[in-house]
């Protein structure tokens, strides 16, 4: 039987009580769940949420980041973002001092661990709920970090972001609830006379953190991918360092900040959660996967360091999370709602200048064409309404900035002034050019439509390797069985974070989910609403699978938080 527990106490308990019930529910029921709106309009935040969101973001530009001076620092420091829409921010970060950084964290951990789950739960949805009142102050620090349009640097590095992060607290609540505090445990017997005498052990379970760990953040969205880790890692007991990339530092300065307020604010040690910012080129990440001190990593960002992660930090034991790239992919058989199909494709290619993990790379369309409501089309006549879709969408500069943002480096600039050079080696054709786009209100602003190049599906040496950015390729099959089993084969082998598939026929549907199930990538059917492909919903949908090499984990399921705490048992005999 189960012993009595020792109930927790705290004060925001009762505080988020029923949040995380509700929160816990949805993710038990895999149904819609929100805790924050992700409409930024007045009407939801207030009429002067915005204006002070401008205001607070401008605070900082221009001067050092001053509320994390209180950071074991080495008294130098660091800064050299520029937003993608042209200001320099000029805002100066305190350089950690790893050695006294880590060693407070270190230090930080036992009253942490000791608290239990559920105090700690509480404790983190209360940093999620102070974040979300500095949303729109998020938002102009994602903008002008990312490139992201603001709206969507609203939503994803605001409420989603906050979901997400809500997802994670649960998720490890759910996983450390399932082990007991304590048990008496009966094995029937006898003794030497035949007479009932069972053997009884009282037995404590103890959760115990892995140690420090070490969220690696990236540059395209700093905060919607490193919630999960972080809020993973800390509910589950474990002190968080944050290395955000040094293009996009803002938004988890704000972070952490408001993370060591409220950790001090409920009786913990602000060291739980620090900021490792680095000058650009520093290799910080690397220095710190090297400490003994750090135990687990959460990565997003490119395939290379993101494999020595794999390979040797998780060879040393150290448990490694990665989220890489990869080569997504749409296979097109047939439609009965070819504007619809049309336009949720466009949207996709088009939305933050396909700057997304998530977005669509490859689109495989049989030689043969495509049969719609609007009649057979050839490969070539679906590339041409693609092209014209994508063209009516971002035609308006004005309008098609707020879709599509700015560029966020150079490579994605590159890619985007390459479609001619791959057409020509491929032996395609540009399909459709990716147009230069005058910002309304950042003159320095790089924007980029999204470009189409039709190529063969024998050249693999192309359309295998991610293109970041607005660049999409219309590959030419012999047929759809084809594409699926291109499908199958280029996620296999290089990964992918989606797949979509459109046809009317529920054999090449059937079809189409085994050859995902097979290549290990999430699924996406006919979409021609206002659902996209790029994008998931927190308590529902998993982000990644970790079934393909784009990434070894996935947002949020058990294995991401389960084995980030361990559970140590105490045993005696009892009469």
């Amino acid at each position: 039987m189960t012993a009595p527990a020792t109930t927790p106490t705290h004060p925001l308990l009762e505080t988020h009580a029923t949040a995380l019930d509700e929160a816990r529910a949805a993710l038990a029921g895999r149904t819609w769940f929100s805790r924050y709106p992700e409409s930024p309009s007045p009407r939801v935040y207030g009429e002067e949420a915005a204006g002070a969101g401008v205001a607070a973001h401008e605070a900082h530009l221009g001067h050092p980041y001053a509320a994390l001076d209180d950071q074991p620092g080495d008294g130098s420091r660091v800064g050299s973002e520029v937003s993608p829409y042209g200001p320099r921010l000029g805002v100066t970060y305190p350089v950690l001092d790893l050695d006294r950084g880590l060693a407070a964290a270190r230090a930080a951990l036992p009253a942490w661990r000791d608290a239990g789950p559920q105090v700690r739960a509480a404790v983190c949805l209360e940093i999620i709920d102070r974040i979300n009142t500095r949303s729109f102050e998020m938002a102009n620090a994602v903008m002008h970090t990312s490139g992201q349009p603001f709206v969507m640097s609203f939503q994803a590095g605001g409420p989603h972001a906050q979901d997400r992060a809500v997802e994670a607290v649960v998720a490890g609540l759910v996983e450390q609830e399932r082990v007991p505090t304590s048990v008496v445990w009966e094995k029937p017997g006898r003794d030497r006379h035949g007479n009932p005498a069972p053997t009884r052990m009282q037995k404590d379970y103890r959760l115990v953190p892995r140690g420090v760990a070490l969220v690696i953040g990236c540059n395209t969205f700093p905060t919607w991918n490193a919630y999960p880790g972080l809020f993973a890692s800390l509910v589950t007991g474990n002190p968080v360092v944050v290395k955000p990339h040094p293009r996009a530092v803002l938004p988890l300065a704000v972070t952490v900040e408001v993370a060591r307020e409220v950790l001090a604010e409920a009786g913990f040690d602000r060291a739980l959660v620090q900021l490792a910012p680095e000058a650009d080129g520093e290799g910080l990440a690397r220095t710190l996967v090297e400490r003994p001190e750090i135990v687990v990593v959460d990565y997003t960002g490119g395939p290379g360091f993101g494999s020595w992660l794999e390979e040797n930090a998780a060879s040393n034991g150290i448990l490694v999370y990665t989220e890489k790239a990869g080569v997504n992919t749409v296979v097109v058989d047939s439609t009965d709602d070819l504007r619809g199909a049309l336009g949720n494709l466009a949207f996709s290619l088009t939305l933050y200048s396909g700057q997304m993990c998530t977005a669509p790379q490859n689109i495989y369309v049989p030689e043969g064409g495509v049969d719609t409501d609007e009649g057979h089309l050839g490969f070539d006549e679906f590339g041409e309404r693609l092209a014209a879709a994508v063209g009516r969408l971002t035609g308006d500069d004005a309008k098609a900035v707020e879709l599509l943002g700015a560029t966020v480096n150079d490579q994605v600039r590159s890619n985007a002034d390459s479609l001619g050079r791959i057409a020509d080696e491929a032996g395609g054709r540009v399909v459709l050019e990716s147009r230069r786009v005058t910002h309304p209100t950042f003159a320095d602003a790089v924007v980029r439509a999204p470009g189409l190049v039709a190529l063969d599906v024998s050249r693999e040496d192309v359309y295998t390797q991610e293109c970041f950015g607005p660049v999409g390729f219309l590959v030419r099959t012999a047929s759809t069985e084809q594409s699926l089993a291109q499908l199958a084969d280029t996620v296999r082998e290089h990964g992918a974070m989606t797949a979509a598939v459109y046809s009317t026929d529920e054999r090449v549907l059937d079809a189409a989910r085994d050859a995902a199930a097979d290549a290990g990538v999430a699924l996406s059917e006919n979409l021609t609403g206002q659902v996209f492909v790029n994008q998931t919903a927190a308590f529902s949908d998993l982000h990644g699978t970790g079934a393909n090499p784009a990434a070894n984990a996935a947002y949020t399921d058990a294995a991401f938080v389960a084995n980030r705490f361990r559970v140590i048992t105490s045993r005696r005999h009892v009469a």
